[in-house]
């Protein structure tokens, strides 16, 4: 089963796809980190972010696993993989990486922003997950707070709603809901709750009843 899971930042995809895959036995891919991964590397080199050819050459180059997940939480490295994720050249570099994950028995959940619609369009369920800008930045303004990291909060929106401008405006895969995919809005969601409604959106379609 193949389970694709998109949404913007701070949706609280990536904790509902963590979830997801061990409540089905399934292995996980959060696909943000393999472009937090590229922009790292190209940071490492002392390249910008928005140099294509920087970008291309780590996205070729790179090794999923080359670095640990703690190392890619930064708001420095987000900033970065949102912008090395909007160059073509870097998406197609790491299409195949994702669709062999995904298509490796016993079958994965799998969460990013182009999912559903590029990387496993036949995926068995597809939920999109969303929350209001304000919503997710105060998510994400308490996450920074929790790793020591000095912001406020209408810098962190402002940073949520680029990142969204980038993401949905970009000319090759942009975030979009694809056309079977279920809503799921967690505004007004725990967490708790939303994995909840995400299991049951799963086991609707498993059992060939529309969602509630």
């Amino acid at each position: 089963m193949i389970i694709a899971i998109d949404g913007p930042a701070a949706s609280g995809k990536g904790t509902i796809a963590k979830r997801l895959a061990a409540h089905y036995g399934l292995r996980h891919l959060d696909s943000g980190l393999l472009y937090r991964g590229v922009a790292k590397a190209v940071i490492e080199g002392g390249r910008d972010p928005a140099d294509r050819d920087a970008a291309v050459a780590a996205a070729r180059a790179f090794e999923p696993g080359r670095y640990p997940a703690s190392a890619l939480k930064g708001d420095d490295v987000a900033k970065a993989a949102s912008q090395v994720a909007a160059i073509p050249q870097v998406r197609e570099a790491l299409i195949a990486f994702q669709r062999s994950f995904a298509r490796t028995r016993p079958g994965a959940v799998i969460d990013g922003r182009d999912i559903g619609t590029v990387i496993a369009p036949d995926a068995d369920v597809k939920i999109f997950v969303t929350a209001t800008p304000e919503e997710r930045a105060r998510r994400r303004l308490l996450e920074l707070q929790g790793r020591g990291e000095a912001s406020d909060e209408a810098a962190v929106l402002a940073d949520i709603l680029a990142r969204d401008a980038r993401d949905t405006g970009r000319a090759v895969a942009p975030l979009r809901q694809a056309p079977d995919a279920h809503l799921l809005d967690t505004t007004h969601l725990a967490i708790d709750p939303a994995v909840r409604a995400a299991i049951d959106i799963v086991e609707a379609v498993r059992a060939g009843r529309k969602p509630a």
